[in-house]
């Protein structure tokens, strides 16, 4: 590897860990990339983060929200994480 993006490049065609803004997660399979970090990914599961303060009590609520996508175009200035799948050796 010479490059960052030479260990996106070797994740093609499979299941990556993408976190985003806004407390969003993303994992799916890498189809394409760009230098830019745009990149389409196949059977996405996302889960979006949210945090609410219960009136009565002042106590944090965390709460997650998943949803299934067949495809997703993710654009590159969202993305805060790119973990390639782990290989064992």
């Amino acid at each position: 590897m010479e490059e960052p993006l030479d260990l996106i490049r070797l994740s093609i065609d499979e299941r990556v860990y993408v976190k985003c803004r806004n407390n969003r997660e993303l994992r799916g399979k890498l189809h394409a990339y760009d230098q830019h970090l745009n990149m389409v990914l196949g059977e996405v599961e996302e889960i979006v983060t949210t945090n609410e303060i219960d009136e009565e009590t002042d106590e944090e609520i965390v709460k997650k929200a998943t949803r299934h996508v067949g495809m997703l175009f993710v654009r590159g200035d969202i993305v805060v994480l790119v973990s390639p799948p782990i290989r064992m050796a």
